[in-house]
């Protein structure tokens, strides 16, 4: 009997460690809650002190303190760490809210988070400014762009898209009001064509126009057909998409100037035109020309479309660019039509020269992130905005199938406009049955 209960146990506790090397390779949400957490939570507990300390991220205590503390307490006087206000478990880590003492700021956390992350085990630390005098720290226990799946909540509203989840385990939406301009840049089988590909099923549900430049003979963006006012295959065409877009949005400025208003959605409902998202795909082929005498037209499209960068939000017109290489080696036009592009999403590239055409002029600490993306990890990308701050994001696998169907489930949300009716994609390919008969022409002798 003896020997029965020896065996149950030892048989229980292999189970058990076996469920749990189970639970931490394929749920580890499970393996955080269950043994992740607690462990975290102790060890942040006990060592807090002592690595702020080592850490650099203590001051002098005041002197009020500092003479209560000899004469009361009758202890060394000891530098002050963050003042710990309040500590929140996640599903994917902790939540830790820091009062900063006198002659500490933001700043000087964020530079440590690579130092507290060793220290306390975790797989990465973000700090996050939540009012003067308070930072939040949040970490996250395991890797959750390992396999990025997003929340059921997270779903398109308004003009906000999410397309990505970030490091932190939060969501990483895509506002076209906040940030009406963007750039996403990538090279050959980074994932910028599933970031693409989301972006495009999110914004597809909403009821907005879609236009699509796609200069390599639409085989990106041709798919996306039935839902697209508008889809532009070459750069002859481009440029007269672009023109008749510039078109509009003067007749939009013409329209708040008649009713007095600086902004498309202080219209009233029955005359605000439905807004519109500009998707360019490889936006270099809009750049280079083959001869000399293209030159004017190349000229005159990229000023267009630094005009639409510059002035189309009001109306609800907005840029999504996408591209392996940007900037001033493109030819003229690039550098003006990159500084309207508010929102930077950069994938791994090829250069780091890509990188700081990216990222350097709005957030020069997220390059180095940007050159440290495995070759392995496609959709991982770092994003960021003007504010200079930025996060790591994964974007979920999604194939061109999926959305197609999207597409075309939600054609009916196409709105027609007539300034893109020439531009409207053709639906629908004629199978060899459907063709028209040929009549064979026999060769001459």
């Amino acid at each position: 009997m003896a020997d029965l209960t020896m065996w149950l146990e030892a048989t229980g506790a292999l189970t058990g460690a076996g469920g749990l090397g189970y639970a931490k390779a394929r749920a580890p949400r499970v393996y955080w809650s269950l043994v992740g957490l607690p462990m975290t939570w102790s060890r942040f507990t006990w060592s807090y002190g002592s690595t702020m300390e080592v850490c650099g991220l203590t001051v002098r205590p005041s002197r009020l303190r500092a003479f209560m503390t000899r004469t009361v307490a009758r202890r060394e006087v000891r530098p002050v760490p963050p003042k710990v206000r309040r500590v929140r478990p996640t599903m994917t880590g902790l939540r830790i809210t820091l009062r900063l003492p006198a002659g500490l700021e933001p700043a000087d956390v964020a530079a440590s988070s690579e130092r507290l992350r060793h220290a306390f085990g975790v797989q990465s630390v973000t700090v996050a400014e939540i009012k003067p005098g308070y930072v939040e720290l949040r970490m996250t226990g395991y890797d959750v762009l390992r396999r990025v799946r997003l929340p059921r909540s997270a779903r398109p509203r308004d003009l906000v898209v999410p397309v990505a989840l970030r490091e932190d385990g939060t969501v990483y939406e895509r506002d076209y009001r906040k940030v009406p301009m963007a750039l996403t840049l990538g090279a050959t089988l980074s994932g910028k064509s599933v970031y693409q590909r989301n972006l495009v099923k999110g914004l597809a549900q909403l009821p907005l126009a879609l236009v699509g430049i796609d200069c390599k003979r639409g085989v990106e963006h041709s798919a996306y057909a039935p839902r697209l006012s508008a889809l532009a295959t070459d750069p002859q065409t481009a440029g007269h998409l672009i023109d008749a877009l510039v078109g509009e949005m003067e007749d939009r400025f013409d329209l708040l100037a008649l009713h007095g208003v600086s902004d498309l959605w202080a219209l009233p409902d029955k005359v605000r035109p439905a807004p519109l998202v500009v998707l360019i795909d490889e936006v270099a082929e809009l750049f280079w020309v083959t001869s000399r005498k293209e030159e004017a037209a190349r000229d005159h499209t990229v000023m267009q479309l630094v005009r639409l960068g510059q002035m189309a939000r009001a109306v609800g017109i907005y840029l999504e660019v996408c591209g392996q290489r940007f900037g001033s080696d493109l030819g003229k036009g690039a550098t003006a039509l990159r500084a309207q592009l508010t929102g930077r999403v950069v994938h791994r590239v090829n250069d780091k020269q890509t990188a700081d055409m990216g990222l350097g002029d709005i957030a020069p600490d997220a390059v180095s992130a940007v050159t440290t993306i495995q070759p392995d990890r496609p959709g991982v990308a770092v994003a960021g905005d003007t504010s200079g701050g930025w996060s790591r994001i994964r974007t979920p696998e999604t194939t061109p199938e999926e959305a197609a169907a999207v597409c075309r489930e939600f054609a009916h949300l196409t709105p027609e406009l007539p300034f893109l009716a020439p531009f409207r994609p053709v639906l629908g390919i004629p199978t060899p049955q459907d063709a028209p008969a040929v009549e064979s022409i026999p060769a001459t002798p």
